[in-house]
């Protein structure tokens, strides 16, 4: 801060830019990630970009059974929840040092 208190705007604008290429790098490794989200003892498996784009899908021969569809639903809903969070979680790390210079950042008004 300089004297009177006013932020210096050329260090704000420094770290405005540090945080854009740090949030553009956690993009880039997000777009590039695939995590997995399971259910039933990987009875069913789905596999999701750090994007949150669904790729693929498999299910074990073991989890049908034409008399209990609605349990394969049910699991199939349960491994795309899995991957959801896993996408949720992965966000988090990568985003996380990139926006966190937020917090030590003070803009007067905001």
């Amino acid at each position: 801060m300089r004297p009177g208190g006013q932020p210096n705007m050329q260090q704000i604008m420094k770290q405005a830019q540090k945080m854009q290429q740090q949030v553009a790098q956690a993009q880039a490794e997000l777009a590039e990630a695939e995590v997995t989200g399971t259910a039933g003892g990987g009875l069913v498996t789905v596999v999701v970009t750090g994007l949150g784009e669904f790729k693929s899908i498999k299910i074990d021969p073991k989890a049908v059974d034409p008399e209990d569809v609605e349990t394969l639903e049910d699991l199939v809903l349960a491994a795309i929840h899995n991957g959801s969070e896993a996408v949720r979680e992965l966000t988090e790390q990568k985003m996380g040092p990139a926006t966190g210079g937020l917090g030590g950042l003070s803009l007067p008004g905001f």
